[in-house]
C-alpha cells in the first residue's frame, strides 16, 4: 500500500507524522507491503494519484478533494503526532485489509 503523509512544507511535521503512522502500522502488525513517504501539500496534490492513502492534518483535507474523487483515501488527523489517533484512523478506514 502506498501512503503519502503531507504537511504544509513537507519538512518536519510530515516527517514526525509519518513516524507515528509507521509506529501505528507496526503496532497493529500490518502484514502488507507499506510504502510510506512524506511531502509538502503541493507535492502531495501532484503525486497523490499514485497513492492509495494520504494522511494530512484535518484542515488540509479539502486540498485533496480531487484525489478523493479519483479513489484515493484521504485521512485527516486532528492530533498529527498521536499514534493512538493514527491507529484509530487505520482501523476506521480498513487499511489493515489492503
Amino acid at each position: 500500500m502506498k501512503v503519502i503523509v503531507a504537511c504544509a512544507n513537507g519538512a518536519g511535521t510530515s516527517l514526525m507524522m509519518m513516524n507515528k503512522i509507521k509506529q501505528a502500522f507496526n503496532e497493529l502488525d500490518y502484514k502488507g507491503k507499506l510504502d510510506i513517504s512524506h511531502c509538502s501539500l503541493s507535492e502531495g496534490k501532484s503525486t497523490g494519484r499514485s497513492a492509495d492513502v494520504i494522511f494530512c492534518a484535518v484542515n488540509f483535507m479539502k486540498d485533496f478533494d480531487n484525489l478523493k474523487e479519483k479513489g484515493v483515501t484521504i485521512i485527516g488527523m486532528k492530533n498529527i503526532l498521536s499514534k493512538d489517533e493514527a491507529i484509530e484512523k487505520i482501523k476506521e478506514n480498513n487499511l489493515l485489509e489492503r
